[in-house]
């Protein structure tokens, strides 16, 4: 009897050891940046994203635990319709100088939502022009039919936060606000 629990309990222990996924990209796996101006609302979207993620699974499919997460995207791969407003992006950023916008997760709270769907509060470090803040995200966590796992949600960040001076041209006369959203929809298989 003590052999069969101890088969069974290295079987659960080996299913809820953490494994690592890998973003896949594709047309609905990006980051958008939106924005407005006292002109128009604008935004700027990539898909060139490196991100690793250390998910535990347990039964039904329910994301367990989130150990680790890493997540890069050039910063010169954020688009917009105009050419002219991405350099000048760039150049707020500091895309020269620092090519990476990054974030590293340093804890997650896990809530159930349903059997396949989690809601996750996700803490870390988020970079941007060569400066960190610690930030919150709230992402919504589902894992696929096919076991991979999407992530989507949003997060409003200042740009002065990031030591980033609106960008104001024309003069004055056309003036970038503040505040972002980052919107992500992340797609991550084994």
């Amino acid at each position: 009897m003590t052999t069969i629990m101890g088969i069974f309990l290295s079987m659960y222990a080996q299913k809820l050891k953490a494994q690592t996924y890998k973003i896949v990209a594709g047309k609905d796996v990006n980051i958008k940046v939106l924005g407005s101006s006292n002109v128009h609302d604008w935004t700027e979207v990539t898909s060139a994203i490196e991100s690793t993620g250390e998910f535990k699974i347990g039964d039904e499919n329910q994301i367990q635990a989130l150990e680790s997460f890493n997540l890069a995207v050039t910063a010169k791969s954020l688009k917009s319709e105009h050419d002219m407003m991405d350099t000048r992006t760039y150049k707020a950023i500091k895309a020269d100088q620092f090519p990476k916008i990054t974030f590293k997760l340093e804890s997650a709270a896990i809530t159930p939502v349903q059997k396949n769907k989690v809601n996750i509060k996700a803490t870390g470090n988020l970079t941007i022009a060569g400066v960190t803040q610690t930030i919150v995200l709230d992402v919504v966590a589902v894992v696929n039919t096919d076991n991979s796992i999407t992530c989507t949600g949003s997060k409003k960040i200042k740009l002065t936060d990031y030591k980033i001076d609106p960008p104001s041209y024309l003069l004055g006369a056309m003036k970038v606000a503040n505040e972002l959203t980052i919107q992500y929809n992340l797609t991550f298989k084994k």
